[in-house]
């Protein structure tokens, strides 16, 4: 692991997003909570906070990190174009070092969550363009 030691304590944010595409009928079935796993969007949200909190067990060399404020949110996308779920994380801290792992990690398990939760009625469904939008020190 890198030595932040000498670095000063600060006030860090990041915000990461990525989507889920899937076919018309599952979106349909997730904003109906037809599907037999229950309420899709509640369960990946919390699963992205669990995940954020434990970034650093799932990535190599990721400081362990105490995380101030974890926020996962959920919005289905029904465009012509692309049609899936789309998952936004901000993590806040107090620390030395960013949190844009644990902001990445979060969408990333919220997204396999989804993808849990509807494979059983969707088996084209794919993960994809999950990035970090914002980092910076308060």
């Amino acid at each position: 692991m890198v030595d932040v030691g000498s670095k000063p304590i600060q006030r860090r944010m990041a915000v990461a997003q990525g989507m889920i595409f899937m076919q018309e009928e599952t979106l349909r079935l997730i904003r109906e909570n037809q599907i037999k796993k229950g309420d899709v969007l509640t369960v990946a949200e919390i699963a992205g906070i669990q995940a954020a909190k434990r970034a650093s067990e799932l990535i190599p060399l990721c400081h362990p990190l105490q995380v101030t404020r974890v926020e996962v949110g959920t919005k289905l996308i029904d465009e012509a174009a692309q049609k899936g779920v789309e998952v936004t994380a901000t993590v806040r801290c107090s620390g030395q070092t960013g949190v844009e792992m644990e902001a990445l990690t979060a969408v990333s398990v919220a997204l396999l969550t989804v993808y849990d939760m509807c494979k059983a009625v969707d088996k084209s469904m794919a993960l994809g363009q999950v990035r970090l939008l914002e980092k910076k020190k308060e």
